[in-house]
């Protein structure tokens, strides 16, 4: 642990270095004020800096960045830079987020999105898992039922070809005069009945043979 003595002077040092801080900004502040009333070509002059509009590709603008040089002629150079400079100045119009997303006229209002800081897309792409497993679910269901249904078919189908197989065919043979038989009544509507065959046994004795 630290001793009284080591305390007081961290705490001593930490006062000096406050008061040379606040030393240092009033004196920025006082540099500032007297640049704000100075003209731009007062201040080149005084910094032996060249006109920022002078300047073409391949000029060197690191003169321009130095912490002497107040903000307004900073400013003036690097707009001159990205105008010459043809990296700059053309920008590419597939760049993503290339656009000035600060534009109220090229933003709507209340802007929503489903981009999550730390996430990402994570949210959007659970809800799209979440939207294909209960698709791929109800489609499981679906074909389950169809599966279900199919012997059912099936042995609606068996029983009928059943049913067509046990009618004899002498029921099939009488059924088809009977359609038939309309139009034999207007052809002929006095026409006999036909009459029943039927079945005659004759036995052979052996005195006959």
């Amino acid at each position: 642990m630290m001793d009284v003595w080591s305390k007081r002077r961290a705490a001593v040092a930490a006062e000096e270095a406050a008061e040379a801080q606040q030393a240092e900004d009033a004196l920025r502040a006082e540099e500032a004020a007297l640049q704000e009333e100075k003209t731009d070509a007062e201040l080149l002059e005084e910094l032996g800096l060249p006109d920022p509009d002078s300047l073409v590709e391949g000029d060197d603008f690191k003169g321009f960045l130095g912490d002497a040089v107040p903000a307004r002629l900073k400013n003036r150079a690097l707009r001159r830079l990205w105008r010459v400079n043809p990296v700059l100045a053309n920008l590419d119009g597939l760049v993503d987020y290339g656009q000035d997303f600060t534009d109220a006229a090229m933003v709507v209002e209340n802007l929503q999105t489903a981009y999550q800081v730390g996430k990402g897309m994570l949210a959007h792409v659970e809800a799209m898992a979440r939207k294909a497993e209960a698709e791929a679910e109800a489609e499981a269901l679906a074909e389950a039922g169809g599966d279900d249904a199919a012997p059912d078919a099936d042995a609606e189908s068996l029983a009928l070809e059943a049913s067509e197989d046990v009618i004899p065919d002498q029921v099939q043979e009488a059924a088809a005069p009977a359609e038939e038989g309309p139009q034999g009544l207007d052809d002929a509507p006095h026409a006999a009945a036909p009459t029943r065959r039927r079945m005659q046994f004759s036995f052979e004795t052996e005195g006959a043979a």
